[in-house]
């Protein structure tokens, strides 16, 4: 009884001692940049510190292996004539993954024997923009613009050597003009089973599914929308409560009304936060890991900025543009943008 005791006693003497996470106060930031010659980069797959993938425009991807210093970079292309733009990039042990857009929508499977198409698409309205693998490494999605009365989302479940669109059937209907944004590869989130989509356009509205993306719920936000370049462009959550979806208007980047806001309840319901104030338009947005949810960085055109209180004020700490960026750890980031990539170290 008495060695029971002692270990509850111990059991709330540890908890009583842990301590709240102290955000930090980061008033500037600097960024190592490295040239990428004309190739558009919005989508980027962190591997470590030292190792970085991304998927560019102009059939490119690109990797680096010491911090930056030298990069391999190849092209692919499809029949000899068509040349990929990728937007979406994804990674597992079975290889590496490229998405692009517009017709013909395909995706390859790219490793050190060989680069296969392992599914492709035509329609005169197709366009994927964002694609993930969830942490099994076995099952994956991949998100595009609809090409008949709902959104087009294609799934594998077995590591992506296989892809199958859903039919319109099991997934929610979708407005006149609403559609998705292939800004960072980060309209699509994922924690556990559970995955997350962002939409935009005519409405800006989360789409949910907690088993693999075979059934799906789809919730209003407040964010603006109704035009076809306001919604949310990018969406990341810290655990299955609590999230944070951030967009606006690209044609208007310095409008910054109603542009982000904040979930509890795993997105069923949002609160828009932090309103005309920065940050302005932003195409990427993304918890800073073992903060607790407190720090939170977002990147677009209009610069970079930081917030330390998950979410609700921000301060900008750069004005270098970029469209996308991918924690390592607490203290280091990679970047994309047009012609170029960055490295973010805050210590």
């Amino acid at each position: 009884m008495k060695r029971i005791s002692l270990l509850i006693l111990v059991v709330i003497i540890s908890f009583s001692c842990k301590k709240e996470y102290t955000p930090r106060n980061i008033d500037s930031v600097k960024i190592t940049e490295y040239k990428q010659d004309s190739i558009s980069i919005r989508a980027i797959q962190v591997i470590s510190e030292n190792e970085l993938l991304y998927a560019g425009s102009k059939g490119a991807l690109g990797l680096t292996q010491d911090g930056g210093k030298s990069w391999d970079i190849k092209r692919l292309k499809y029949n000899d004539s068509i040349i990929p733009n990728f937007r979406s990039i994804a990674m597992n042990k079975e290889g590496v993954f490229a998405l692009s857009v517009a017709n013909p929508a395909l995706l390859f499977k790219v490793n050190l024997e060989k680069d296969t198409l392992v599914y492709k698409e035509e329609h005169e309205k197709v366009f994927y923009d964002c694609m993930k693998f969830f942490d099994d490494g076995l099952h994956g999605i991949a998100v595009g613009d609809p090409t008949e009365d709902c959104p087009s989302i294609i799934l594998t479940s077995n590591g992506g050597i296989t892809w199958k669109k859903l039919p319109c059937e099991k997934l929610p209907k979708f407005e006149e003009g609403e559609a998705f944004f292939a800004a960072s590869n980060t309209n699509i989130t994922i924690i556990n089973k559970t995955v997350w989509i962002a939409s935009g356009g005519s409405k800006a509205r989360i789409l949910k599914s907690v088993d693999y993306g075979n059934t799906w719920k789809i919730y209003n936000t407040p964010i603006v929308q109704g035009d076809g370049p306001q919604g949310i462009y990018s969406i990341d959550f810290y655990d299955e409560n609590n999230g944070i979806a951030i967009g606006g208007n690209y044609s208007k980047e310095d409008d910054n009304c109603a542009n982000k806001a904040i979930t509890k309840d795993g997105g069923k319901t949002w609160t828009v936060v932090a309103d005309n104030q920065n940050p302005n338009y932003k195409s990427c947005v993304q918890y800073v890991p073992n903060t607790n949810g407190k720090e939170i960085f977002a990147v677009g055109k209009t610069g970079i900025s930081f917030s330390n209180d998950g979410g609700i004020s921000w301060k900008e700490v750069s004005k270098d543009k970029y469209y996308a960026i991918q924690f390592v750890d607490e203290n280091t980031a990679w970047l994309s943008g047009h012609e170029k990539i960055g490295k973010l170290m805050l210590k």
